[in-house]
């Protein structure tokens, strides 16, 4: 049965796993997502997972939630010639923290941001997006010193680390510009964007630009 992937392609958290997809040829049919009152995969998608966070995978009836989860059952179910979990067990250690690094504390912080844009004014928290500022200056500072001796996110190897460090890193950029100081997280972005699974993903998200809260930057 072919996979069926719930998701929107302008998501970063669907794009860490069209990534994963995509490195390894993987065959998946879209069930994109519009949230419309009358789109039955939005229908189908919430009986499955009420909490109604994308993406969702359906892999022969089994239902498989969070991006993370999805990515390493993909490695287990459909492995193809990217490992994107290392199999020394060390490495795929470093790897899952790499994940949580990217997802907790550059992802989450930027969403801070962009959400706070599509609130009505009188419900905005200048307080919460100051903070979610200052957390991704002190992120952004630590993964510079990191990266400064790696091409990928745990090393020569390209892995789950970085399917969560593109999309991350992507839209960050664009709510919080990453300082030119920090040259080799700059360079690890832009590794990155010219990553043919990321730069698939980036081109099929290129339309939905214009709904980005407070405007996209006209790059990338």
């Amino acid at each position: 049965m072919t996979l069926q992937l719930y998701a929107h392609p302008f998501s970063s958290y669907c794009q860490k796993v069209l990534m994963a997809l995509y490195e390894n040829d993987t065959p998946f049919e879209w069930r994109l997502l519009t949230f419309a009152e009358d789109d039955i995969n939005t229908t189908a998608f919430a009986q499955m997972w009420p909490v109604k966070r994308m993406p969702l995978l359906v892999d022969d009836g089994e239902v498989v939630m969070e991006s993370s989860t999805i990515i390493e059952h993909l490695g287990l179910r459909h492995p193809g010639p990217v490992a994107l979990l290392p199999a020394d067990a060390k490495t795929a250690l470093s790897a899952r923290q790499m994940d949580r690094i990217f997802d907790n504390y550059i992802m989450t912080p930027m969403q801070k941001v962009v959400f706070d844009r599509i609130r009505p004014e009188s419900d905005r928290d200048a307080y919460g997006v100051g903070e979610a500022r200052a957390n991704l200056e002190r992120a952004y500072g630590w993964l510079d010193g990191v990266m400064a001796s790696r091409r990928w996110g745990v090393g020569d190897d390209f892995t789950l680390a970085d399917c969560a460090a593109a999309p991350s890193l992507f839209y960050a950029d664009w709510v919080h510009p990453i300082p030119d100081r920090l040259s080799a997280l700059r360079d690890y972005r832009a590794r990155l964007l010219s990553r043919p699974s990321f730069a698939r993903a980036v081109e099929e998200a290129r339309p939905y630009r214009p709904f980005f809260p407070g405007g996209a930057p006209d790059r990338d």
